[in-house]
């Protein structure tokens, strides 16, 4: 018994702290989502999770002021006076706050204090960004303001013509290779092997200016051959360690069996190797995918920063640079660069585990 509950209360701690780093992933993530739907206004003025039940503001009644109120001088609303800038922020005047809901058009609004849900959503958000046309945002104070989309459209299957590509290569690579040193031998196998170990710990920057210099000389510069190369240089060490230790604990009577049967390498590689590995190869490709769709160093040294080859990375870096103030903007892009790693992860996920957990116990 005693041992009974001792096991529950470590599960139950286990638990708790697994919810607890979930609920941490899951707020922020929640907030983007709602954003990202959320009018330019609303934004600004209130934070997403407005969109909860609570305590706030409500409009009672709206007042029309003649439209040559002059907003430089003291405003008279019922009877007392205010300045623009209290009525911009909003003043309380007998439990009731007065503040413009248009001011171009001398609207205000006469609030009371009760329950309410800011509930406007709208997906202008995704078609400005994904879209270069001019668009109009409504702001807090009622004016309307004219931007222009980012035109995401185009980075978003360049980021897609540079994953897919520059994850498949490395893994069918690094399986065949993980086989070789597996359940191969030659000359020079160890020590290979060694090699490849010790490149995991040197970092990918070191090499980024030789590799430069030689894809200037071989015009492979700015092409998308040049940057799936790259990529696939710089995952095959991972990868082929991590197929390593997943095919070297596969039973050794599978390859004796078919061996004496006369299957060739090749054969015992495509027919035995390629489909027990399953688990294993949708786990690394699951961890390549995402490198490559995050990255923006490799990606702005090999391919460069031109509209036509920029990817989303590099993308969503110059809109914070240009238009870091635009959240509907930002949270839209965010978003939609979050889409295509969960969509694949979905995908994958009921064999994540079994791979992460392939060769960890031998037996």
């Amino acid at each position: 018994m005693p041992g009974k509950k001792k096991r529950r209360g470590s599960k139950w701690i286990v638990n708790s702290v697994l919810g607890f780093i979930c609920l941490i992933w899951l707020i922020p993530t929640l907030g983007l989502f709602i954003s990202s739907f959320r009018p330019a206004a609303d934004i600004l003025s209130e934070g997403w999770w407005h969109v909860f039940p609570h305590r706030t503001w409500t409009t009672a009644e709206q007042i029309t002021l003649p439209e040559d109120t002059d907003l430089r001088a003291p405003i008279e609303v019922n009877g007392r006076t205010f300045t623009d800038t209290e009525l911009r922020s909003g003043i309380v005047v007998d439990g009731q706050r007065l503040i413009w809901e248009n001011r171009r058009e001398r609207l205000l609004n006469v609030q009371e204090r009760g329950w309410g849900a800011s509930l406007n959503f709208t997906t202008q958000n995704y078609e400005a960004v994904l879209g270069g046309k001019e668009y109009e945002i409504v702001m807090p104070g009622g004016g309307v303001e004219t931007q222009r989309g980012t035109g995401m459209t185009q980075s978003f299957w360049n980021t897609v013509a540079v994953a897919f590509p520059a994850t498949v290569i490395p893994v069918f690579i690094a399986s065949f290779a993980a086989y070789a040193f597996a359940w191969m031998r030659f000359p020079g196998r160890r020590i290979m092997f060694v090699v490849i170990i010790a490149l995991l710990v040197v970092p990918l920057q070191v090499a980024l200016i030789p590799v430069l210099r030689d894809y200037t000389n071989l015009g492979l510069n700015g092409t998308y051959l040049g940057i799936w190369l790259a990529h696939a240089a710089f995952g095959l060490p991972l990868v082929t360690y991590f197929m390593y230790n997943f095919i070297s604990q596969l039973p050794k009577d599978l390859f004796e069996s078919a061996f004496m049967d006369g299957a060739s390498n090749f054969t015992m590689f495509s027919r035995l190797v390629l489909p027990l590995s399953v688990p294993a190869l949708a786990s690394i490709s699951i961890f390549q995918f995402l490198w490559v769709w995050n990255d923006y160093l490799v990606s702005l040294i090999f391919l460069g920063n031109q509209p036509e080859v920029q990817v989303m990375s590099m993308k969503i870096a110059s809109l914070v640079g240009s238009r870091g103030n635009d959240w509907h903007l930002l949270t839209a892009a965010a978003f939609i660069s979050m889409l295509m790693p969960l969509a694949v992860f979905f995908t994958l996920q009921r064999f994540f585990v079994r791979g992460l957990m392939g060769g960890a116990v031998k037996g």
